[in-house]
């Protein structure tokens, strides 16, 4: 079964829709660079109000390991992503301070790209086409991976559903395709999670 990961959560709105929609983990950027970006301060009272049966996901840009188990340890967050340039060594210093799981991201243009993920030492590894454009990278490219991973880059409730149907991912990951205006859309997310769980049923 496709797991849901609904991500750049800053609202309660947002939160009262997933905890009606119950995806498997919600996203919290924590990048300030990035518009979807929220206060530790907001997560935590975020967090409060999420349902016990979703889980949190951090998402950070080149952080610094400290700041990430603060979150970690706090409650705020209880998986770990990384969309910047960290690399093994970075990640292996991650995993001396927690053993929480760690999604670490790749942007994928080339086979090389794939094969770099395959290596990763993360717990999880998610494809993109890039931090956050909404465009679609060929999927042709992951038809011989081997590992599990979350397939994200211009999913939207018009093409989850064919990219469950065809790729078979173990997770997907949706942000600027269940916008309007740059704003969480309580009909685009429903539709993103429907759209998947039907393809599941079939």
């Amino acid at each position: 079964m496709t797991k849901i990961k609904l991500c750049g959560l800053s609202r309660t709105e947002d939160i009262e829709t997933v905890n009606e929609l119950k995806p498997e983990y919600v996203g919290f950027v924590f990048a300030p660079e990035s518009r979807r970006y929220v206060t530790p301060q907001t997560a935590a009272e975020l967090r409060q109000l999420l349902s016990t049966e979703i889980q949190a996901v951090g998402v950070f840009v080149n952080e610094s390991p400290k700041k990430i188990t603060e979150l970690l340890h706090s409650g705020i967050i209880g998986i770990i992503q990384l969309h910047g340039d960290e690399d093994e060594d970075y990640i292996r210093r991650l995993k001396q301070h927690t053993d929480k799981p760690i999604i670490k991201a790749f942007r994928v243009e080339t086979e090389n790209d794939i094969a770099d993920a395959e290596r990763c030492s993360a717990d999880y590894i998610l494809l993109d086409s890039g931090a956050g454009t909404g465009t679609v990278f060929d999927w042709k490219l992951l038809m011989n991976i081997r590992r599990p991973y979350f397939l994200a880059g211009g999913l939207s409730p018009d093409t989850v559903g064919k990219a469950v149907a065809t790729l078979h991912p173990f997770a997907v990951d949706v942000s600027s395709g269940i916008e309007t205006g740059g704003i969480k859309d309580k009909e685009k997310m429903a539709a993103f999670v429907a759209a998947v769980r039907k393809e599941e049923r079939l």
